[in-house]
């Protein structure tokens, strides 16, 4: 045969003899979309930065409408911001201080305890909040086009809100107690961005989660009640032995932060560098780990709701 011919024969590199379908065969079916049709989906940090900054008013709304549906018809208003922490402070310190005998280092034991307790009102009102903001929030995120993101977002505006009151609470144990914040206080700015980057990665997995296993759900409150006493809320870090601190607090940032804040307001140390290291990158992991998760499962949350 000739060398046209042969050209002739030829189409995409493949002989006219493969590609001759016999009479009455439909043609194989293609293994996928042409990939120039394939959708590619890249999160650029700038971008996502500035819509977040643009739904910032979106943001300030939610937040101030969850914080009216939940003390609006209440008697005692905000003052439940601080009951269930000062409820719990109360029997922390009649079952650890004088049924375990918890050594605080010559702090306090109210205060102590009440520091921890703090930090976990915080994560886990954004945890039980936030793990159903998308699912309670379906009709409006369906209807109005936003960064999803904003609305586990929004619930932890209203827990910062709560631990702001329960902030100024805790002013008020200093003065009972007739002692003053260390000097060391200042510490304090650096735990905050560990505490709500690992609070608001743990409550963007979840709140994806709960819109495609419902079950997730009726697991929250097993969560909150092991969690309190997983973590060191009431005991110190030390409870926990030294060879497995490095690890524990990888797996659970808080427990970190709420001993740095215990340093720097009840001792007047630093926090330890190493263990505040770890957690400060294992809370990044979670942050951009349970972003990453979030913006991928997203897309199919209209469709599975």
């Amino acid at each position: 045969m000739s060398v046209g011919g042969q050209r002739a024969q030829l189409v995409d590199g493949r002989d006219d003899s493969q590609t001759t379908q016999a009479p009455g065969r439909r043609p194989p079916a293609a293994d996928g979309p042409p990939p120039e049709l394939i959708f590619k989906r890249r999160l650029r940090p700038a971008r996502v930065a500035r819509e977040l900054w643009g739904a910032r008013e979106l943001v300030r709304a939610l937040a101030e409408r969850d914080l009216r549906a939940r003390y609006k018809q209440a008697v005692l208003g905000f003052a439940w911001a601080v009951l269930t922490p000062l409820a719990l402070c109360a029997i922390f310190t009649l079952v650890f201080r004088r049924a375990v005998h918890v050594d605080t280092e010559g702090a306090a034991y109210p205060l102590f305890a009440y520091v921890g307790l703090i930090v976990w009102q915080f994560f886990s009102n954004t945890m039980n909040q936030g793990a159903l903001s998308l699912a309670n929030n379906l009709s409006l995120l369906n209807k109005v086009y936003c960064p999803r993101e904003v609305f586990p977002l929004a619930t932890m505006l209203v827990a910062t809100v709560d631990m702001l009151i329960g902030t100024a609470v805790l002013g008020l144990l200093f003065l009972v107690f007739w002692t003053a914040p260390a000097a060391t206080f200042l510490w304090v700015v650096p735990l905050l961005g560990i505490q709500f980057a690992f609070t608001y990665g743990i409550a963007l997995v979840l709140s994806v989660a709960v819109v495609y296993l419902r079950d997730v759900r009726h697991l929250l409150p097993i969560i909150t009640q092991m969690g309190v006493f997983a973590t060191p809320v009431a005991y110190p870090l030390a409870q926990i032995p030294e060879t497995l601190q490095e690890v524990y607090v990888g797996f659970n940032p808080l427990g970190a932060v709420i001993e740095g804040y215990r340093n720097a307001l009840l001792y007047g140390q630093a926090p330890d560098a190493s263990l505040t290291t770890i957690a400060a990158v294992s809370s990044v992991v979670f942050l951009v780990g349970g972003y990453l998760l979030f913006k991928k499962l997203e897309t199919g949350i209209a469709d599975v709701a």
